[in-house]
C-alpha cells in the first residue's frame, strides 16, 4: 500500500501539485462516497412523485434502465479521463489538458458548472431531506404543519450539520461514508421486503407496467405525443438521481491507486445504485393502491397529499405510509432520512474538495481563503463553509410562494433538481468532447480499449436529450394543482399577481448562469485564469508536504 501510495503522490508530482491532501482512502471509501452522493435512498425516493404524475408506474420501471445504461456511458467516458488524470479538480482540470486550443476558457466553463451543479446537488437533497423530516415529526405529531419556512429552518439545520461534520470529525465523515452503503443495501432490502408484502389492498408487482391516472400533470388527452411527452419526463426520477458520481473523482487526491480505483468508483456506483433503485422503486410500485375509480383518487391524493402537507416530496412517505400503517411507516421513513442525511454528508465533502481544487487554480473569488488548508486534519474546511453558504442561498429560493395547492411547493425543488443535473452532465460533457476531439490524449491504466468514440459520442447525445427535458415544462404552464383556474389570483388585499408556481425555472436559471459565467470570462476572468497552474519544482512540491506533515503529523 505504501507503494502505491509513492506511485500516486509521484504521479500527482507530475501534474504540477503536491499531495497536500492526506491520501487514505480506501478502494470502498472512494466508491461510497459517489454511491452516497447518488443515494437512492434519496432520489429515489423524493423524486418518486415525479414519475407517478407522469408516465406512472411504466416510465418508474422502464426509466431506471434507460437512464442506468446512458448514465453508465457517460461514467465509463468520464473514467477514462479520470484514469489520466485522477486529481481533485477533476472535469475543469481534464478540459484543461485536453483542449487543443483555449484551454483555460474550456476549464473555466468546466469549472464554474460542476460547481453550479454540486451546489444544486446539496441544495437539492438537504432541503429533500427537510421535508421528509418535516413529514416524520408530524408522523408524531397531528397538529404539526408543513410550511415553506419552517421546512427551510430545518434545511439550513441541516446544512450546519454537515458544515460541522466535515470540520471538526472528518474521520467520522469517512467512516460515515463506508456505513452509508451498508446503510443503503440493507435499508433497501427492508423497505422493498415489507413493501412486497404490503396488505392485499395493493397492486402488486403486476403493475409494474401501468400507467398513471391522466391529468395528473394538467397534461390533458390521452394521445401519442402526450403521453410520449409525459413518459419522457418520468425519465427525470431516475435521472436526478444518478448524479454526482464525478465525486470519485473530486477525491482521488485522497485514493490509494487513484489511477484505477477512482474510475472503477465512478462505474461501479453507477450500476450499483442503478439496480437497487430498480429493486425499491419496484416495491414502491407494488405498494400503490390498486387500479380502479376509487384507486385513482387515492393515487393522485397520494402523489399530491392533502392540506396539511401540500408537498409532492412526501408521495413517497404518503404512499409508505397508506400501504403498512404510520406504526411501520415510522421505521422505513427514518431509514429514509438517514440514508438522505449520509447523501448530503457527502455531497458537502466532496463540493468542498472541488472549491479547494478550483481555489488552488485561482478561479474564484478570495481563492487564497478558500485554498486554504486546516493544518490539523488537513481539509480545506473553508471551502466546506463557502459550499454551505451557497446552498443556502440556493435553498432560500423556497420561500418564494405564490398561489396554491402542491404545484408552489415543487417549483423550487424542481429547479434545484434541473441545476444539479443540468450544470453537472454539462461539466461531464465538456472534457468527454474534448478527450473525443484530442487525438493525443494518453489513456491511463483504465481505459476503454478503443471504444472511446462510441461511448463518448453516445454519451454526449444522452446529455443534449436530457437537456432538453429538464428545460420542458413539468406542468401545463399555469395550471394549479386544484383551486382557482384562472391566470390572475387576488391575495385578499388587493394585489392581483399573475399566477406563476407551475412554471420551469431551470431554464432561465441554466442560461443565466452561463452568460453570467461568460460576462466574468470575457471582462475578468481571461486576463488572469490560465488554467491549472503548477505548484512548484519537484523540491517546491516536497518542501509544501515536509511542512504538512510537520504540522498535522501525518505522511502524506
Amino acid at each position: 500500500m505504501a507503494d502505491t501510495a509513492n506511485e500516486d503522490r509521484d504521479h500527482l508530482h507530475t501534474m504540477g501539485y503536491a499531495q497536500e491532501l492526506h491520501r487514505s482512502m480506501s478502494t470502498f471509501s472512494n466508491f461510497a462516497i459517489s454511491f452516497s452522493i447518488i443515494s437512492i435512498l434519496a432520489g429515489g425516493m423524493t423524486a418518486f412523485w415525479l414519475g407517478m404524475v407522469t408516465g406512472g408506474p411504466r416510465v418508474i420501471t422502464i426509466g431506471w434502465i434507460v437512464v442506468g445504461f446512458f448514465a453508465l456511458l457517460v461514467g465509463m467516458a468520464m473514467g477514462e479521463i479520470c484514469s489520466a488524470y485522477p486529481t481533485a479538480g477533476g472535469l475543469y482540470y481534464w478540459s484543461a489538458k485536453l483542449a487543443k486550443k483555449n484551454g483555460p476558457r474550456w476549464s473555466w466553463f468546466t469549472g464554474w458548472f460542476n460547481l453550479l451543479g454540486q451546489i444544486g446537488v446539496i441544495a437539492s437533497v438537504d432541503y429533500a431531506l427537510s421535508i421528509f423530516i418535516g413529514y416524520f415529526i408530524r408522523m408524531f405529531d397531528d397538529n404539526y404543519r408543513l410550511t415553506p419556512a419552517g421546512i427551510f429552518l430545518i434545511f439550513l439545520g441541516v446544512l450546519v450539520a454537515h458544515g460541522l461534520l466535515n470540520t471538526f470529525r472528518i474521520d467520522l465523515v469517512k467512516v460515515l461514508g463506508d456505513i452509508s452503503v451498508w446503510w443503503h443495501v440493507v435499508g433497501v432490502a427492508v423497505i422493498a421486503g415489507v413493501l412486497f408484502i404490503a396488505p392485499s389492498n395493493t397492486r402488486g408487482i403486476g403493475g409494474a407496467f401501468d400507467k398513471a391516472p391522466p391529468g395528473l400533470t394538467g397534461w390533458t388527452g390521452t394521445g401519442l405525443m402526450v403521453t410520449i411527452y409525459l413518459f419522457a419526463l418520468g425519465l427525470l426520477l431516475a435521472q436526478y438521481t444518478i448524479t454526482g458520481f464525478d465525486a470519485s473523482a473530486h477525491v482521488s487526491e485522497e485514493t490509494v491507486g487513484a489511477r484505477t480505483e477512482a474510475p472503477k468508483a465512478i462505474v461501479r456506483s453507477i450500476y450499483v445504485s442503478a439496480i437497487a433503485a430498480i429493486i425499491l422503486n419496484l416495491s414502491m410500485i407494488s405498494a400503490l393502491p390498486k387500479k380502479g375509480a376509487d384507486g385513482d383518487a387515492i393515487y393522485a391524493g397520494i402523489a399530491y397529499g392533502p392540506a396539511e402537507d401540500p408537498f409532492l416530496v412526501n408521495a413517497a412517505n404518503r404512499l409508505i405510509s397508506s400501504a403498512v400503517g404510520t406504526g411501520t411507516a415510522k421505521l422505513l421513513v427514518f431509514i429514509c432520512i438517514v440514508g438522505q442525511f449520509f447523501c448530503g454528508l457527502a455531497s458537502v465533502t466532496a463540493n468542498s474538495r472541488m472549491i479547494y481544487a478550483f481555489s488552488r487554480d485561482g478561479a474564484l473569488p478570495g481563492s487564497k481563503i478558500w485554498h486554504k488548508i486546516n493544518p490539523k486534519t488537513r481539509t480545506p474546511t473553508n471551502s466546506v463553509w463557502l459550499g454551505v453558504t451557497l446552498s443556502a442561498i440556493l435553498g432560500a429560493t423556497s420561500l418564494y410562494v405564490r398561489g396554491d395547492g402542491a404545484g408552489k411547493y415543487s417549483t423550487a425543488f424542481f429547479a434545484m433538481t434541473g441545476i444539479c443535473v443540468i450544470g453537472l452532465y454539462i461539466a461531464y460533457s465538456i472534457p468527454i468532447y474534448l478527450r473525443l476531439t484530442n487525438p493525443d490524449f494518453q489513456t491511463g491504466p483504465w481505459n476503454l480499449k478503443g471504444k472511446h468514440k462510441l461511448v463518448g459520442w453516445t454519451a454526449l447525445a444522452w446529455v443534449g436529450f436530457i437537456t432538453i427535458l429538464f428545460f420542458a415544462p413539468l406542468f401545463r404552464p399555469f395550471w394549479p394543482i386544484w383551486g382557482d383556474k384562472n391566470l390572475f389570483f387576488d391575495d385578499g388585499a388587493g394585489t392581483t399577481f399573475y399566477r406563476q408556481n407551475n412554471f420551469n425555472f431551470t431554464g432561465p436559471l441554466i442560461i443565466l448562469s452561463a452568460i453570467a459565467f461568460g460576462l466574468y470570462w470575457r471582462f475578468s476572468g481571461k486576463k488572469w485564469f490560465t488554467g491549472p497552474k503548477v505548484q512548484g519544482t519537484k523540491e517546491e512540491l516536497l518542501a509544501i508536504e515536509r511542512e504538512l506533515e510537520a504540522s498535522s503529523g501525518m505522511k502524506s
